[in-house]
């Protein structure tokens, strides 16, 4: 097998595919989000993991989400998610993580980061499930509409 056929190939219509259902997650957490900066936080249980969604840009066309987990557990880095929203497309794309600022499309391996070859695959994924998992079993803990990131 030569070294091209083993080259990974980003499935567009996939990465897509979970672009617009994380849209659709976003959307519910935050459905003003085109109209104006805010924050909201969504609660595991007492005591336990929150999730933080704050709207650093909005706009009618793309939208700038930053989202992390405050944890209990201090031993254990919670993760942080950079999101564009494309409102216009329906698409919601993670474009930088706590690891990286910015990620491509795709990663030569190995590398001098040790990404893997397909990096913003795997985070998009990861947001989906992310998303789902604080709808299906969280509680809306704290909604600031209004809220600015300069306050």
């Amino acid at each position: 097998m030569s070294r091209a056929a083993e080259r990974y190939r980003v499935d567009l219509a996939a990465l897509q595919a979970a672009c617009a259902a994380n849209y659709a997650r976003l959307m519910r957490l935050l459905p003003g989000m085109r109209e104006q900066a805010q924050r909201r936080e969504v609660a595991l249980g007492a005591g336990e993991a929150v999730l933080v969604l704050q709207v650093s840009a909005a706009g009618p066309y793309t939208s700038s989400v930053e989202l992390h987990e405050r944890r209990a557990l201090d031993w254990l880095p919670a993760p942080r998610l950079l999101v564009r929203v494309y409102h216009d497309a329906r698409l919601a794309e993670v474009v930088g993580a706590d690891h990286c600022r910015r990620l491509q499309a795709r990663y030569a391996y190995p590398n001098a980061a040790m990404h893997q070859p397909d990096e913003k695959t795997q985070l998009n994924l990861f947001l989906g499930e992310w998303l789902a998992h604080y709808q299906s079993v969280g509680y809306l803990a704290e909604a600031t509409p209004g809220w600015s990131p300069a306050a």
